[in-house]
């Protein structure tokens, strides 16, 4: 995606939580639900800046929303709703770094053999579902924290709360997607790509 339609929809999402502080209303114009009426999975990270600690991060992993609402809903949730953080405090907001990553449909590899070799590390992220259970990680978990094949698995296993083995489980699905990752380089900054690889 062009950086300046990045620019526009992280702007929404930072508007949208900046509104609920203020106990206003999200108003969003008619032209951009047109411009990104889209629908596509999203995930908004929140980072502390300038040491990008990790402040909340929520998304939709499948395309059921349109792009200006999944933003809106996965900036509010990241700030307010991630279970792992206390909401976000109004005196925080200019020091939190906006980070969106746009996935693409996730695809099952329905071969457990073939499973590790498929998995490319800076490339794909994981779902794992089992149970009536499911984990996601982004691509850039994998990137991150330097992780092979296996680890990236066994991590999406204990996401989901399953023992980190049960992507062997004949009944446990395994979906693959990529994302395209942006982030703003400090508060209300310049927005840029950010390389998996």
């Amino acid at each position: 995606m062009d950086i300046k339609n990045v620019e526009e929809l992280i702007a929404l999402g930072r508007e949208a939580v900046w509104k609920t502080f203020k106990g206003e209303e999200i108003l969003v114009p008619e032209f951009l639900k047109e411009k990104y009426k889209e629908k596509r999975g999203i995930f908004t990270t929140l980072r502390r800046y300038p040491d990008r600690e990790l402040r909340g991060c929520i998304g939709i992993p499948l395309p059921v929303y349109p792009l200006w609402y999944g933003t809106i809903y996965t900036s509010l949730s990241s700030a307010f709703k991630d279970p792992r953080f206390k909401p976000l405090k109004k005196e925080e907001f200019d020091k939190t770094l906006w980070e969106i990553t746009l996935l693409s449909v996730p695809e099952e590899i329905k071969n457990k053999e073939e499973l590790l070799q498929k998995i490319e590390i800076g490339k794909h992220g994981l779902i794992v579902e089992a149970m009536g259970r499911s984990g996601l990680l982004l691509p850039q978990v994998a990137v991150e924290h330097n992780l092979t094949p296996e680890e990236f698995l066994e991590l999406t296993c204990l996401k989901a709360g399953l023992p980190k083995d049960c992507w062997k489980k004949e009944k446990t699905k395994v979906y693959t997607f990529t994302g395209e990752v942006f982030a703003e380089k400090e508060p209300f900054g310049e927005i840029e790509a950010i390389p998996l690889k």
